[in-house]
């Protein structure tokens, strides 16, 4: 009984407590609108009580909302916590009873401002994107159509991952705000990366690999989204490919390993948008070389635009140089008109004026008789004036093309900088080394270079980080498989007589090797720069293979005609206090091996440039010994389908070869020779006698000598 009362006594005290905040809020409403108040507070009561839908604006009941032993608080207080001051609005978060049939909804309506939906007021309220966007109005309406398309489309102008990951993200932090034009019109970074793509040729690229879109159309939001996008794009493809090439370079042949160096799509973007000459920003992804640089110009005068009207030599007598053969016979030296014009379409800048037909001239012919494939006689004639004269030289523009091509696998830095940029480089068609220091030649010599074919020797950049004098050669297995094992089956003799060590395991494996000495394979003195092809440069007691034109005869390594000047050069370069001169590195020369390290490490580069400028400013062209011109340009002209992305490297070659019964060929992967080959020194013949009936041909060198 007593917790029925109780109980009763609680609900009514809720009643009270119900009725009192409706007589407040109908008090207030009258005040507000003239309404009638109710009669009593029975009425308001029974008002009360009537169950009521649950307006939209209040939270759902929790536990608290049922605690009826809870003194009710005072309704007075309640008001003047929620509404320090009274204002409609403030009222307008107490529940308000549903109007009567009497009560008219205009009333209601001033009285309490029901809350809004959600979605009504997402729609009502301002976007906070655009509220602090930072795009220019103008710019706003490309800005969203850029926005969406990024969203969704930008697979269509950005088929690499990275790229299209950079574009976004770098699109997203403008604020989608277009990146060529400015109030629909082009901007001036707009219109220097435009002017750079339409020159593309002058590099040795095709114009028509970068589209560029045609903003003078481009009237609409949509027009101008589309045409930025695909700007942008062709400008992330020039960078790149004007920096690392339009091919990879494992697409051209497996025995070339240069280090790479991609384009960073964000860095590209954010160079070129920046930079107060956009065109320059975007041509510096072209080789900074000077070679390259040189190759460029004369691209342009073979093409017919470079400075100055193109120079024609006109038909006329043969023109020669006789050297003068003792003191009865002087040299003769025919004069011509013609020959002012021939010197200054041959780059000879001594005497212009002169029309003596002398050695220089003469020379000058010679080898650009060599490069254009004739007959190097030195003799003006009718072939090499027509050769001279050609507007176009489509295979010499090609040539240079090419070149320029592999220009761009090349490191940016050739050189060391610790070591005032030195660095080696040796070009395998011209059978050329040269050192460099400073930006300028320090020293050169010729050099033997691998034969065409398994033998060819490797393009590469490396680092040279010693020197062995008295070195031994290890004889590699290709070697001995090709050469020495049919050798010793006609003569079991002939290593002994070659000054050669046989060494057999007791697993059955051979290991071959040659000691220290002057009969030496390797001469007196390698020069080592690991790599995966296990080739280097050293010397060589077969010295008269440098007296020719042209030297492909190694397997593989480059044998070095001066050896002991080129191991000063080096030493004095990494090593100043060493004090080193050839007479010091010939007092080593014995019968035990001794390694010069160098405290700096000097990088070397092994180049095939069939096309370059001398020392004169002179184009000369080389044969393309190793067929790699002709594989360039058929992969320059196969269309587009030569992205480094999707390059299928060439697999490397099988080392295995089959070995006669009982035999094994002991694995060595140290240094190994060049010189002449073995049955060159055994039997003077050219070429080695085939190999053993049956025998599995080579498809690779292991490497060589």
């Amino acid at each position: 009984m007593r917790d029925c009362w109780k109980n009763r006594a609680g609900y009514d005290r809720v009643l009270m407590a119900v009725a009192a905040t409706f007589l407040t809020v109908s008090a207030t409403s009258a005040l507000a609108q003239g309404d009638q108040v109710r009669n009593s507070a029975a009425e308001l009561a029974i008002d009360a009580a009537v169950p009521r839908p649950e307006p939209a604006n209040v939270p759902p009941p929790t536990a608290n909302d049922f605690k009826l032993d809870t003194p009710a608080p005072d309704a007075a207080k309640v008001t003047e916590k929620a509404a320090p001051e009274t204002k409609p609005a403030d009222v307008a978060v107490v529940p308000a009873p549903e109007p009567t049939k009497t009560d008219t909804s205009k009333a209601d309506a001033a009285t309490v401002a029901p809350a809004q939906p959600p979605a009504a007021a997402a729609a009502t309220a301002p976007d906070p994107v655009k509220a602090a966007s930072n795009v220019a109005p103008a710019d706003q309406p490309v800005a969203d159509k850029l926005r969406d398309m990024l969203g969704a489309k930008s697979l269509r102008y950005f088929d690499r991952k990275a790229e299209r990951a950079a574009v976004e993200k770098f699109y997203t932090a403008r604020e989608y705000a277009p990146l060529w034009t400015q109030a629909g019109k082009l901007s001036d970074s707009g219109k220097g990366v435009i002017a750079r793509l339409k020159d593309a040729a002058s590099e040795g690229l095709n114009a028509s690999d970068y589209a560029v879109p045609d903003f003078a159309l481009a009237t609409t939001p949509d027009a101008l989204a589309e045409a930025d996008m695909k700007l942008t794009a062709s400008m992330l493809d020039y960078a790149r490919q004007a920096q690392s090439g339009r091919m990879h370079w494992s697409q051209v042949s497996a025995d070339i390993q240069y280090p790479e160096h991609p384009t960073d799509p964000t860095e590209v973007l954010t160079n070129v948008t920046t930079a107060k000459d956009a065109s320059a920003a975007l041509d510096s992804y072209n080789p900074p070389q000077k070679l390259y640089r040189e190759l460029k110009a004369k691209l342009a005068e073979l093409r017919g635009l470079g400075d100055g009207p193109v120079v024609q030599i006109a038909d006329g007598p043969v023109l020669k140089f006789t050297p003068a053969r003792g003191t009865k016979q002087p040299a003769v030296e025919m004069e011509d008109d013609r020959v002012p014009q021939l010197r200054a379409k041959l780059g000879i800048t001594e005497n212009a004026d002169n029309t003596r037909y002398d050695a220089k001239v003469a020379e000058a012919v010679r080898k650009f008789q060599a490069g254009a494939e004739l007959k190097p006689t030195g003799v003006l004639d009718d072939r090499t004036i027509k050769a001279i004269n050609s507007p176009k030289r489509d295979r010499q523009i090609d040539t240079v093309i090419v070149n320029m091509e592999r220009w761009r696998w090349l490191p940016r830095d050739l050189g060391a900088p610790a070591i005032g940029d030195a660095y080696v480089i040796l070009n395998i068609p011209d059978y050329t080394l040269k050192v460099m220091q400073h930006g300028a030649q320090v020293w050169t010599t010729k050099v033997v270079t691998g034969q065409p074919g398994v033998h060819a020797t490797p393009l590469l950049t490396e680092t040279m980080k010693f020197i062995t004098v008295n070195p031994t050669w290890n004889v590699p297995p290709s070697i001995i498989y090709n050469e020495y094992l049919p050798a010793l089956q006609q003569d079991p003799t002939v290593l002994e007589r070659m000054g050669l060590k046989l060494d057999r395991a007791r697993d059955g494996s051979i290991h071959i090797s040659q000691p220290p000495g002057e009969r030496n394979a390797l001469g007196r003195i390698r020069f080592n720069f690991p790599n995966k092809f296990l080739v280097y440069q050293h010397d060589t007691p077969d010295k008269n293979l440098f007296a020719r034109e042209e030297r492909p005869f190694s397997h593989g390594c480059m044998r070095v005609q001066n050896p002991d000047q080129y191991a000063t050069i080096l030493l004095n370069i990494t090593d100043p206090n060493g004090h080193y001169t050839p007479e010091k590195i010939r007092s080593m020369y014995g019968q035990s091996e001794i390694d010069l390290k160098f405290p700096t490490p000097i990088p070397v580069n092994i180049t095939y440039q069939t096309a370059f400028v001398d020392d004169a400013g002179t184009l000369q062209f080389r044969k393309d010994v190793y067929g790699r011109d002709a594989t360039m340009l058929s992969l320059l002209r196969a269309g587009r389908n030569r992205d480094l992305e999707n390059v299928i490297a060439h697999s490397q070659p099988n080392y295995v070869h089959p070995v006669p019964d009982g035999v094994r060929i002991a694995s060595d992967n140290s240094w190994s020779s060049g010189g002449p080959s073995f049955f060159e020194r055994l039997f003077g013949a050219p070429t080695p006698p085939p190999a053993a009936p049956g025998r599995r041909p080579q498809q690779r060198r292991i490497f060589d000598r």
